[in-house]
């Protein structure tokens, strides 16, 4: 099941790897939820899905509980006139002054589909900054949105810190973590590295966290790259490596095949 939202980093095309490390299990946690491949591609009688990105949420929300009426809402900007830069810089900043939370997730839909490769990126002052994609015609992915309310009916959608979601896993639960991924290529600088505020000490915090569940009898698969640093930090699990294309650099040179790694702490 594909899901509805382009993102950097998804997991859909190694979605097969990934359900061959999840164990059987009550329900599903997932403290960085993406665009929501994992869940909409695995049978868990429940799920925890959340994030620390609000717009992100609240859109998975109106698209759980308003079903056909959000989608045929967000589906109106997808018109021809809509496809010009002008018109896409007018909704980006509608999108980042509006309190209108529904209009809110329709714009950021749009902007998905309209903006440069379906990034997701904010500014300092928390605005979505991505620029114009200039594609010949963005699809509406009226399909996608459709399975994805039809699966998120046992679907918990929650804004919340990776470590506060963390601890609400009790036993039965399997817990799937898809963090921004440490660089490839770590320099003495790595201290200072963050991607959405997302640093070398929140990687140790996400292992660590995952050996006090791994503890007390909750299951933990992370995925990232495979490089010196996460084989240090993740000694206590078991690694399966592996190489898998890449899709976002802007230069198509660029997409070469990096090494992944998926760790499971059980």
């Amino acid at each position: 099941m594909k899901p509805f939202l382009k993102w950097a980093g998804g997991k859909y095309k190694i979605i097969d790897k990934i359900k061959a490390s999840l164990p059987t299990g009550n329900r599903l946690i997932e403290p960085f939820a993406g665009s929501g491949a994992v869940f909409l591609n695995t049978d868990y009688s429940n799920y925890l899905i959340a994030d620390s990105n609000a717009d992100l949420i609240t859109i998975f929300q109106f698209v759980q509980k308003e079903g056909l009426d959000f989608i045929e809402y967000a589906k109106g900007l997808f018109i021809p006139e809509n496809n010009q830069q002008e018109i896409f810089y007018l909704l980006r900043e509608e999108f980042n002054t509006t309190k209108d939370l529904r209009r809110k997730a329709a714009i950021f839909i749009y902007m998905n589909r309209h903006c440069f490769n379906g990034l997701c990126r904010y500014n300092s002052k928390g605005g979505f900054n991505v620029p114009f994609g200039k594609y010949a015609s963005p699809t509406f992915p009226e399909k996608e949105m459709i399975n994805f309310h039809e699966k998120s009916k046992n679907v918990v959608f929650k804004v919340s810190d990776f470590s506060e979601t963390m601890k609400e896993a009790v036993k039965g639960d399997v817990v799937y973590c898809d963090p921004p991924y440490v660089p490839l290529n770590l320099t003495s600088n790595f201290t200072s590295y963050t991607q959405d505020g997302f640093g070398m000490d929140e990687q140790f915090k996400l292992a660590s966290l995952a050996n006090e569940l791994m503890e007390k009898g909750i299951p933990v698969i992370i995925s990232n790259h495979d490089t010196d640093f996460t084989r240090n930090a993740y000694a206590t699990a078991k690694i399966e490596a592996f190489d898998v294309q890449r899709f976002i650099s802007s230069n198509a040179s660029n997409r070469n095949k990096a090494s992944e790694l998926i760790a499971v702490f059980s």
